[in-house]
């Protein structure tokens, strides 16, 4: 899961699965979280996988060359090849410029092949079928794979909805980064794997992905956490929304406010509040009771986080509603 760290972080550390009922602030451990961090998922790498050597050197996606960092299992005719070139539209792969322009020729997709959910200003959110549009989902997670390097469900897209964000131009709806989201999660996992492009990141793009994927769960009626485990910039990323969205709902809110409450308004689980506000140091202890306060350093924090901050999503620009699946289309194998 990789996400661009922009901004201020807190030291916070994240939950493996979500809980029904809030815990008890004196039955939380954070070694108990960090290992569940980096240990749980449907999704973690295996030892072989971690082994693999990077096979790919740079890829030329649109008008941008980035630098591979990790292996990724595109077929073996394209291996160390000095760039590999993509249609930034439909994905697929091609070893020469020439090829690469021949193809554009013929190709007339000119932004991610779903329904857009989502517009505001220059960025917009698709919605894609991994089951529907199976090729470009599975160039989208060989895509991917060059820039994660604890992920190996590349292949198997069809259990997963694509939530893909882009951004708008004459030429046509750009790919910025996009995160996948299970069909059916037992876990209710919101995200299970996030990307932003390397050439998109340090613009703020990875909170926005994360603030959207919160917002679906909150047309959903459902609280969620991303699948674990988590990239470092990912577990970046997520840090400083949590912090950043418990903070302000506690300065907008004169009314006291518990856990579930803040859960209920953020669609952010018990645990994850939990380890926000016990990192934070939110949490004080009055008359034989926990309180959550906000102190002076949290606060200049937060003022300085919200005035760097370039974009954040607007709900009354959201038209979606949660896809139903019957148990025929969720039969995947």
């Amino acid at each position: 899961m990789d996400v661009d760290a922009e901004g201020d972080t807190f030291e916070l550390n994240v939950n493996g699965a979500p809980t029904e009922q809030p815990p008890s602030v004196s039955s939380f451990s954070k070694e108990q979280e960090i290992e569940k961090l980096r240990t749980s998922g449907s999704m973690t790498q295996s030892i072989s996988e971690i082994a693999r050597v990077k096979n790919l050197n740079r890829l030329q996606i649109g008008k941008h060359e980035v630098e591979s960092w990790y292996f990724s299992p595109y077929p073996k005719e394209y291996a160390h090849l000095p760039v590999l070139y993509l249609c930034e539209f439909c994905l697929s792969f091609f070893p020469s410029p020439f090829m690469l322009s021949r193809h554009r020729q013929r190709c007339n997709l000119l932004h991610p092949p779903g329904n857009e959910i989502y517009r505001h200003e220059d960025i917009s959110f698709f919605e894609i079928d991994g089951k529907r549009q199976l090729t470009w989902c599975r160039n989208l997670s060989l895509l991917s794979k060059c820039f994660l390097d604890h992920k190996t469900l590349y292949y198997d897209v069809t259990p997963f909805m694509y939530y893909v964000m882009s951004k708008r131009d004459s030429a046509g709806c750009h790919i910025i980064g996009y995160f996948s989201k299970e069909k059916e999660s037992a876990d209710n996992y919101n995200v299970a794997c996030i990307l932003t492009l390397p050439q998109h990141q340090r613009h703020g793009y990875g909170k926005l992905l994360i603030e959207f994927s919160y917002e679906l769960s909150k047309k959903e009626g459902k609280l969620g956490s991303p699948e674990k485990p988590l990239s470092d910039l990912g577990l970046l990323g997520y840090r400083a929304y949590w912090a950043e969205v418990i903070v302000e709902l506690l300065i907008n809110t004169s009314d006291e406010l518990s856990i579930d409450d803040i859960a209920q308004k953020t669609s952010i689980t018990h645990a994850d509040i939990m380890n926000t506000c016990t990192t934070l140091q939110l949490f004080k202890h009055y008359k034989g009771q926990h309180i959550i306060c906000l102190s002076d350093a949290v606060l200049e924090r937060h003022e300085k986080t919200r005035n760097k901050r370039r974009r954040q999503i607007y709900p009354e620009h959201l038209i979606w509603k949660p896809p139903v699946f019957t148990r025929d289309q969720l039969r995947f194998y």
